[in-house]
């Protein structure tokens, strides 16, 4: 193991029982005006973030701007002949905070073909990767070629007053947001489709334009990708690709380095990947119970050797929701409508019945319904988008949405740099003797 590494192991094993006891006597205990565990685990609960484009309610799921997702796929502007919300429409929700009139959802869309111009050296970069790299890699290194770009960080450099970063900022997020589907579409033609790239078809929606890229030209496939990148856009800010695109852009990095390090986080198997991981769960069930349609008996049986094994069920639980996701209802209501009768999608909505009385059963879980996670996958391979290491891609270009939009808002706002106090476990254990005080006051 290399005598440093063992060293660390051992002194991290020490430190990590000594905190487990800690935590079992006095993670209760209130510092502040948090708890013990609070500081430990994940900072649950804390609240320390303004996000005014969306909240998260535990019991009712998302809402924009006060609209649930059920009002937003009535309220906003469809496509022509179309049933599902324009994208478009939501972001200006969410960065005017008022809803947006027919004129206005077409005039942004027009917006983002104008400035959806690609600069060649953003796919010269790309096709330097290995061909094998993970989608998420050649996303996150495609938006980082396309940093040159950023007025932000020309006008800073220039020397700016701060009166001015907003505009700087919103015409960054503008240009980045327009740009997104090309350089996404570019990525799942160039490692799916042998660099057979589809050029855009400027008569289209962002989300349609999109779907049209990436080669599916089936119309209620890209109704699909106006109700996927609508229900995707936002999750109110602790979660850590919001939290990460505000944290980094606190510190004045431009709307392209912000939101490539939130969609670094965005790529963790605990945040966006676990789309992935739950058509690969799927998969590998059909295969080991040797059919595309298992009972729920069988899945019953499947969910308690995954949970057997000390591994989860991907896409059951989250950290707020206490019940179905809203965001799982919108594409199960989806699904009943375009393909009732697909095993797949069928197989989804049987687990759904299955799983969260098994959970409940453990008495451990809070949450033991599905989450968005646990429907996109099968919607997309209806359509024949069985590539499921692409599918956090698609969850990062709706994430720009929200995540530039509130980016928008941080610097108009002129919220500061972002730095939080942080403690050691020595004196944590003084403050608990009473040696200390935690706050340094």
């Amino acid at each position: 193991m290399g005598i440093i590494k063992e060293r660390f192991k051992a002194k991290s094993d020490s430190v990590g029982a000594e905190i487990k006891e800690l935590l079992k006597e006095h993670g209760n205990k209130v510092i502040g005006e948090v708890q013990l565990s609070q500081i430990y685990q994940g900072m649950r609960g804390m609240t320390g973030l303004v996000s005014e484009t969306s909240l998260l309610d535990a019991q009712e799921g998302i809402r924009f701007r006060g609209y649930s997702i059920p009002e937003l796929r009535q309220k906003l502007t469809k496509a022509p002949d179309g049933s599902e919300p324009l994208p478009e429409g939501l972001f200006y929700l969410m960065l005017v905070g008022e809803l947006p009139t027919d004129d206005d959802v077409h005039h942004l869309s027009s917006v983002w073909q104008r400035r959806s111009h690609v600069p060649n050296h953003v796919f010269d970069t790309i096709e330097a990767l290995p061909i094998n790299t993970h989608p998420m890699t050649q996303f996150v290194v495609g938006v980082m070629a396309l940093q040159t770009e950023s007025q932000f960080s020309k006008k800073y450099a220039k020397g700016m007053n701060k009166k001015d970063y907003w505009e700087a900022v919103f015409d960054d997020s503008m240009d980045l947001i327009a740009r997104l589907p090309r350089i996404a579409a570019y990525i799942y033609r160039r490692k799916y489709k042998n660099g057979d790239h589809i050029q855009p078809n400027g008569l289209l929606d962002w989300a349609g334009n999109y779907a049209h890229m990436m080669g599916f030209e089936d119309e209620s496939f890209k109704e699909l990708m106006r109700l996927y990148m609508t229900i995707h856009a936002d999750h109110e800010g602790g979660n850590v690709s919001a939290h990460t695109t505000h944290l980094v852009g606190s510190a004045l990095s431009d709307p392209y380095l912000s939101y490539a390090a939130g969609m670094n986080g965005l790529a963790g198997p605990l945040h966006g990947l676990a789309n992935q991981e739950v058509i690969k769960w799927i998969f590998e069930m059909r295969t080991a119970l040797n059919s595309e349609s298992p009972t729920k008996e069988q899945i019953a049986e499947y969910v308690k050797k995954t949970l057997s094994e000390g591994k989860v069920v991907p896409g059951y639980g989250h950290a707020v929701l206490r019940k179905t996701d809203p965001r799982f209802e919108a594409q199960m209501e989806f699904g009943k409508k375009h393909m009732p009768d697909d095993p797949l999608v069928n197989t989804v909505w049987d687990i759904y019945e299955t799983v969260p009385p098994i959970l409940q059963s453990l008495g451990k879980i809070k949450n033991p319904w599905p989450n968005v996670d646990a429907h996109s996958g099968a919607l997309l391979v209806h359509y024949g988008m069985v590539e499921y290491e692409y599918y956090t891609v698609l969850f990062a270009v709706s994430r720009a949405l929200g995540v530039l939009a509130s980016l928008c808002w941080d610097r108009a706002l002129g919220f500061p740099l972002e730095r939080p106090k942080s403690v050691t476990t020595d004196l944590v254990k003084l403050w608990i003797e009473g040696k200390d005080n935690i706050w340094g006051e």
